[in-house]
């Protein structure tokens, strides 16, 4: 394993960077979803897109959420996991729905956004799906220029 990314830092060539993944954060990180139900998401989807660096990062930040180990060790298998309440399980299957196909089927069903509304009002549903995007803005980061897992972003670029 090498010790650091494939590419440079990419702040050298953008530096906008730094704000928009800022934003992203101070946006997604609001209290009108729990930290822990984030990490749980963020943890799932760097599991879907295969991601190492996103799971080691998010498992990180999941236990620092307060989220148990049990919790944890169970994203995976998240359906049949007993240690998920409705609004999480809501929170993962709509992660699982964005981040998976589903040929000939809508991606989120007008019953899942149902679900999904009995657990979270307007401002928590937005949030959510801006941590969904806040993914698909990190993901590619994570799965071209390949960071280190568990070392700082700011140490783990070639140059």
């Amino acid at each position: 394993m090498s010790d650091k990314s494939r590419l440079p830092d990419p702040a050298q060539y953008f530096p906008e960077m730094g704000e928009i993944a800022g934003a992203l954060t101070r946006i997604t990180m609001n209290g009108s979803i729990p930290r822990r139900t984030i990490h749980l998401v963020q943890l799932r989807i760097g599991q879907l897109v295969g991601s190492t660096y996103h799971t080691v990062r998010q498992a990180e930040l999941l236990r620092r959420s307060g989220a148990t180990e049990e919790q944890v060790a169970t994203v995976a298998s998240w359906p049949t996991s007993p240690y998920f309440d409705e609004a999480e399980r809501v929170a993962l299957e709509l992660a699982e729905a964005v981040f998976t196909t589903s040929p000939g089927r809508e991606r989120v069903p007008d019953e899942l956004f149902a679900r999904a509304s009995a657990c979270y009002d307007d401002k928590a549903l937005w949030t959510l799906t801006l941590v969904l995007g806040q993914m698909c803005y990190f993901v590619p980061v994570a799965l071209v220029a390949k960071p280190i897992p568990g070392m700082p972003l700011g140490k783990n670029y070639t140059h």
